[in-house]
């Protein structure tokens, strides 16, 4: 009897609405390549560490399931934010998660992930090479915040776009219902530390019906706060309600983020991020200071990254088809690698899986190009909308029952 061939999976850093379609196009691919068994990490690497892992065939056991899957936001698996620590640093670690694998006789660990995963990958495969470890480690994307360099664009950030272009129209309709005789204002706040990707989604709001947002700030460029009041205020000559969006992190010339003026910020994660909130809301505050009149602020949060309701096709289908890519390349003898999305044409829009080096893309943050923002720093250009627009096409109804959407949800034992 031949060794066996078994892969183990792994969700980690923050979900998305597609997250899972990446797993089920794992968990595919590998049932149609022969592999025996196919695990799942449970809240990533720091639930391995804890040999918390599922067998997978436990979980998903006919195509209704993966296409409930497929459909299932956030990560089904468990995620985590854990840093694995630099080799020489703790040894120890590197060497239990090993006997975990070898324990488990693992040929292939994939991890579904963003900039942090993708560190993890390097600094897995770099030490499987040094101590002569058989395994194969590959990389699949995934990040609403679209940061990833070297792919075109990653798995989560077409829906995310889709759903913060569509709550834009619908907040822009709700705002002129109000502005009888009285001025408003509202500050819309989306998530981006240091890439603007998805405020800039809010342009895909201006339509044959809608006029869009009125400014739209990304981290990209310096946030100058009187030069903005004094945009609003011209704003406010030409119409009453005003709608403006913003991403959590832009910053001031001194460095410092904006919701750190309110004296947020406070909480810094594993990998040194400081939690950005309340953006949206201080410039909502400071505005209704200065002018006198209604302000607003609305946080979409945590719905952006979970609103499967308003999933892209294209979204899910790319998000299957790299899951199912790792599977391949591993198979073929790839490991170090990450899996990205090579854009083939844009009419029609065609892509393709391709694969790079993981050093190539591990801590290397792709942000949007200065050159797709109109020389104010407030607005983005039409090569930005562009470049956005075909990966927000289309739909996957949900699975209904009882007129809401239903979800594959992990069965302990």
């Amino acid at each position: 009897m031949g060794k066996k061939r078994n892969i183990i999976v792994g969700q980690s850093g923050g979900p998305t609405s597609v997250i899972n379609s990446s797993l089920a196009g794992v968990y595919k691919t590998a049932k149609e390549r022969g592999f025996d068994k196919v695990y799942g990490m449970l809240h990533g690497v720091q639930g391995l560490l804890d040999e918390q892992y599922v067998d997978l065939s436990t979980q998903i056991h006919s195509d209704i399931d993966i296409e409930l899957l497929k459909r299932t936001p956030s990560a089904f698996l468990g995620s985590c934010r854990y840093k694995l620590p630099e080799i020489h640093e703790n040894p120890e670690i590197y060497e239990k998660l090993f006997e975990i694998m070898d324990k488990l006789d693992i040929e292939t660990f994939i991890y579904i992930g963003g900039n942090d995963s993708m560190d993890t990958i390097k600094k897995l495969s770099d030490y499987a090479i040094v101590k002569g470890h058989s395994q194969k480690f590959l990389g699949v994307p995934k990040t609403i915040d679209n940061d990833l360099a070297l792919t075109d664009h990653t798995p989560g950030f077409g829906s995310a776009a889709k759903y913060i272009a569509a709550s834009t129209k619908e907040i822009i309709r709700d705002a002129l219902g109000l502005t009888y005789n009285k001025e408003m204002i509202t500050i819309i706040e989306v998530m981006g530390r240091n890439a603007g990707w998805l405020t800039g989604a809010t342009a895909l709001a201006k339509t044959e019906e809608c006029d869009g947002p009125d400014a739209i700030y990304l981290p990209e460029a310096t946030f100058d706060i009187d030069k903005f009041l004094q945009t609003v205020k011209g704003l406010l000559e030409k119409k009453k309600s005003i709608v403006i969006a913003v991403s959590e992190g832009i910053k001031l010339a001194d460095g410092r983020y904006v919701c750190e003026l309110s004296g947020g910020g406070e909480y810094v994660d594993a990998f040194g991020h400081k939690q950005l909130q309340g953006t949206a809301a201080y410039l909502a505050s400071f505005l209704g200071a200065e002018i006198g009149c209604k302000t607003r602020s609305v946080e979409f949060s945590t719905l952006q990254r979970s609103a499967s309701h308003m999933a892209s096709r294209v979204d899910i289908d790319e998000a299957f088809m790299v899951g199912g890519a790792a599977v391949k390349a591993a198979d073929e003898g790839d490991t170090g690698k990450m899996v990205v999305i090579d854009r083939i044409s844009d009419d029609p829009y065609q892509s393709a899986a391709g694969i790079y080096d993981v050093h190539r893309i591990a801590n290397h943050e792709k942000v949007v190009p200065r050159n797709w923002m109109n020389k104010e720093g407030n607005y983005v250009t039409d090569e930005f909308i562009n470049y956005i627009e075909p990966l927000i096409q289309g739909d996957y109804q949900p699975f209904m029952v009882n007129g809401l959407p239903q979800h594959l949800v992990l069965r302990k034992n």
